[in-house]
């Protein structure tokens, strides 16, 4: 959804996971053993997405709020669906324009720069974090997420491979009878899910195709 913003994926072509191990930056072994290291990695993701502007599809889904009721479900870190005007957005994997307490998960911090150092800490004194879901670490937002597939009207899918789970069971969690969309410019094997169309492209392209399709079920 965002790569076309300019934030690299992570498991695309030429994404992040083949500039580092997973081991490395994305378990809370790694922030034991090189915070630095773990810190470094995402003060530069978050400068990133900082520099970045919200593309046009992030403007599309705001836009359908002027019909749906929309909620945002994203497995993205960044903050572009809320600065393109989106009002109801659950992060799965965390947000990158925050910070949490090592200790006391429930200690979250905005963050108004690109910058986490060490020896930041919460009001507790303990090291402040990315406020990321890490590789081994529970998605807490994820009951959430089924609930709301459940009960949606129509389902769209942007931009995903289907390969991170649990955010990939998503879709199987969406009754039948309900119609979903999924654009993505990659091969998919889903004849089994009823009522699925596929908009092989883009995510830019295919929300204006998607958006027009949308609007004529209003």
């Amino acid at each position: 959804m965002s790569a076309e913003s300019g934030i690299k994926t992570f498991r695309d072509s030429g994404g992040l996971w083949e500039e580092y191990k997973i081991e490395d930056v994305a378990t809370f072994d790694a922030w034991l053993k090189n915070q630095d290291l773990v810190l470094d990695f995402y003060n530069q993701r978050r400068k990133q997405v900082m520099e970045a502007q919200p593309n046009e599809a992030h403007l599309l889904v705001a836009e359908l709020q002027n019909y749906f009721d929309v909620q945002v479900i994203t497995q993205n870190i960044d903050d572009l669906h809320e600065r393109a005007g989106s009002k109801k957005v659950l992060h799965l994997h965390g947000e990158i324009m925050k910070g949490r307490s090592t200790v006391k998960h429930e200690l979250v911090y905005e963050l108004k720069h690109w910058e986490i150092k060490s020896g930041d800490t919460c009001e507790v004194g303990s090291q402040i974090r990315p406020h990321i879901v890490w590789f081994g670490e529970a998605v807490p937002e994820m009951d959430k997420a089924i609930a709301l597939a459940e009960e949606a009207d129509i389902f769209i899918t942007i931009g995903t491979s289907l390969n991170v789970y649990p955010a990939a069971n998503l879709i199987h969690v969406v009754p039948s009878h309900i119609p979903k969309y999924l654009v993505d410019p990659g091969d998919f094997n889903l004849d089994y899910i009823k009522n699925l169309t596929i908009i092989k492209s883009t995510a830019v392209e295919g929300m204006k195709i998607l958006s027009k399709k949308i609007n004529e079920l209003n």
